[in-house]
């Protein structure tokens, strides 16, 4: 009977985690009102400020954290290096602990 709970338990955290999945984004190399679409290095720029943007993002609805009018995969990848760079990435967990 216990593994019918763990199962079941198991089901629904699967369940709920696949809510949080990310939809497609339409807008991707689609050009915004400018006629511009985002690629790496803005990508990047936008992974370096994304604390800041956060923030000033919970205040205003004109303000969003990530560019959807973007060019896929490369603006992706530049925001995931920026973010990582700015919020800590992992560096200092793979840091030798000194004697002490």
């Amino acid at each position: 009977m216990r593994n019918v709970y763990i199962v079941i338990a198991a089901i629904l955290v699967l369940a709920m985690l696949s809510g949080c999945a990310a939809g497609p984004n339409n807008m991707e190399k689609t050009p915004d009102r400018e006629g511009s679409v985002a690629g790496f290095w803005l990508g990047l720029w936008h992974g370096f400020i994304v604390p800041i943007t956060f923030i000033i993002s919970l205040f205003s609805d004109n303000i969003h954290v990530y560019e959807v009018h973007n060019n896929g995969n490369w603006y992706n990848l530049g925001f995931l290096i920026g973010a990582a760079i700015m919020l800590g990435g992992s560096g200092s967990a793979s840091k030798k602990r000194g004697r002490g």
